[in-house]
């Protein structure tokens, strides 16, 4: 079974290239030609268009920045959406707003495909190294299906259920990540402040319980002013946004939620939005050079 992959952006291009190291076979679109052509280094097929992608494939995963592209990639509300989605298995692993997904998985299946949301937990480093975590929603025969598809891509595959549940979890996995990473931003300001040696610091915090892959990472980034990007801030925010926009719709407190919103749109409009979301940091300088 021929692979469509859609979306080669920061994540999207090592996942598809884990895909194609596998052995699987692999057409490759995105709007942006140029991201293609590496690809063809990894034995992908490059598609010509949206039509191309659909006409090669019968399981294309989608891996889109927002709820546009991904209905441009598939016609949605157009005559080709029939076309494109008939016959197929989509597997939508970018992430969404959870209405937006349930909204699709009924388009699709209305159509005469199947759905599966699968959004990953991980960042660019995560996605390079195949150590995503997926999470999955859909129908049983399609989730055995998707299981299949993404499993070079991953570390872990963990299904919770129907469509949207996925998109939930991912929300509430994404606002863990997000205030964590605004409370680390925080301490680092303080410790600086403090006079304090940094390396000490992160000595400490990476050698006692509060150490973890992201800890490390992203204050390795916020001690040596580096924040070229694993997870970009205009992606956080776009992330947190969604998750204000959910919470909004359970009437659940999520202080912490809103203040890490503002301070990475505060950082995103100084000129950072290509940045690591390490750089966050810079939301507490009043010089953030």
């Amino acid at each position: 079974m021929r692979v469509g992959f859609a979306g080669l952006g920061l994540m999207g291009r090592p996942m598809a290239e884990n895909l194609c190291r596998s052995g699987s076979d692999v057409t490759v679109y995105n709007r942006s030609r140029e991201a293609c052509d590496p690809l063809r280094e990894v034995g992908a097929k490059i598609a010509e268009s949206a039509d191309d992608l659909f006409g090669q494939c019968g399981t294309v995963i989608l891996m889109l920045a927002d709820d546009r592209a991904a209905d441009a990639v598939l016609g949605r509300n157009t005559p080709s959406f029939q076309s494109r989605v008939r016959g197929r298995l989509l597997i939508n692993m970018g992430t969404h707003s959870p209405a937006y997904s349930q909204a699709l998985e009924d388009d699709v299946i209305k159509t005469g495909g199947r759905f599966v949301e699968a959004p990953v937990s991980g960042s660019a480093g995560a996605a390079r190294e195949a150590r995503l975590v997926a999470i999955l929603a859909g129908r049983p025969a399609s989730l055995v299906l998707a299981r299949r598809v993404i499993q070079p891509m991953c570390a872990e595959l963990i299904e919770t259920g129907s469509v949207p549940s996925a998109m939930r979890m991912k929300l509430a996995v994404n606002l863990y990540l997000v205030a964590s990473v605004t409370a680390l931003a925080e301490a680092t300001h303080f410790a600086d402040a403090a006079s304090l040696d940094l390396r000490q610091f992160e000595r400490i915090i990476a050698g006692g319980p509060l150490g973890n892959s992201v800890v490390s990472a992203k204050l390795e980034k916020m001690i040596g002013r580096e924040f070229s990007a694993q997870a970009a801030v205009r992606d956080v925010v776009k992330n947190a946004q969604l998750i204000a926009a959910a919470v909004d719709g359970l009437a659940v407190e999520a202080p912490l939620l809103r203040e890490s919103l503002a301070r990475f749109t505060d950082v995103r409009d100084r000129g950072c939005a290509a940045d690591d979301m390490a750089a966050v940091l810079k939301s507490y300088e009043s010089d953030p050079t």
